[in-house]
């Protein structure tokens, strides 16, 4: 075996030296390791998010565009619909999974097992005024259109696993047609395809979303979208909700320590992402 020289072996040391620091520096000066900048909220690119701030109240994916036009009505109707929304939710233990399971099936946003919530609170005998009926209070001819039976000793509409397939192959084919946009597919919902297809023309806007043409749709409309986002943010954020920590102007990330390469001092940054 060869001897090293001593000149070759100060040289080795260097390099090992040089290898270790490179990947425990990040400890040694507070700088962020690879795992804390995977985080849920993106950040901006040109900046490093710190640690996930626990207060934070997050939204679903496929709600956070224009969150900011929903958050003070989603911190409204917390306070003022506490003791209902913790009552429907307990209600809803046993429904929410069983409607999961079946919109994922048909590859629709999950949030919209929401929706029996505002339109029947999970009563199967729920009939509105104008004849709409069971867990997603649909109307016959639209019942009839997605594969429901309907007669005068059974309707379908009642069964809670028939209606909310139904239901999603009703979403599966808004959702084509809108573009996936959630909230357009949520509207027509409540006042109709046609109307919601009315006001996109209204607006003049080629691919308008739901807050473009929100002004042409119905204030009964409007308001049942609002509580669709409501309830969804509230779900996602649940724990906090009924601890009552609840903080819609708590920033996503708390400070994080970083070095200033200049001073080798420790410096604070805050990122933020509304």
């Amino acid at each position: 075996m060869k001897i090293i020289g001593s000149k070759n072996f100060l040289a080795l040391l260097i390099i090992l030296f040089v290898i270790g620091f490179s990947t425990s520096a990040g400890t040694i000066i507070g700088y962020p390791t690879l795992a804390s900048l995977i985080v849920n909220e993106p950040g901006p690119v040109n900046e490093l998010p710190g640690e996930a701030n626990p207060h934070y109240v997050a939204y679903p994916f496929c709600l956070q565009t224009h969150r900011v036009q929903s958050r003070e009505y989603v911190k409204t109707y917390a306070k003022n619909k506490r003791s209902y929304i913790i009552h429907i939710f307990n209600k809803g233990k046993k429904f929410f999974p069983k409607a999961k399971t079946i919109l994922e099936k048909y590859d629709v946003p999950v949030e919209l097992m929401m929706l029996p919530v505002l339109e029947s609170e999970f009563n199967a005998n729920a009939v509105s005024p104008v004849g709409a009926v069971g867990y997603w209070q649909f109307m016959g001819e639209l019942a009839k259109e997605y594969g429901l039976q309907i007669s005068s000793k059974y309707d379908e509409r009642k069964n809670f696993t028939k209606s909310t397939t139904a239901a999603a192959k009703y979403f599966r084919d808004q959702l084509n047609y809108f573009d996936d946009d959630l909230l357009l597919a949520v509207a027509s919902y409540n006042c109709g395809s046609g109307r919601v297809r009315a006001s996109i023309k209204k607006s003049g806007l080629k691919n308008a979303d739901y807050w473009d043409i929100r002004k042409f749709l119905p204030s009964e409309t409007r308001k049942f979208v609002m509580n669709f986002i409501a309830l969804n943010v509230i779900s996602d954020n649940y724990e906090k909700f009924v601890d009552r920590k609840l903080n819609f102007n708590e920033d996503p990330f708390i400070q994080l320590a970083k070095a200033n390469s200049d001073s080798g001092e420790i410096a604070q940054q805050t990122t933020m992402v509304d």
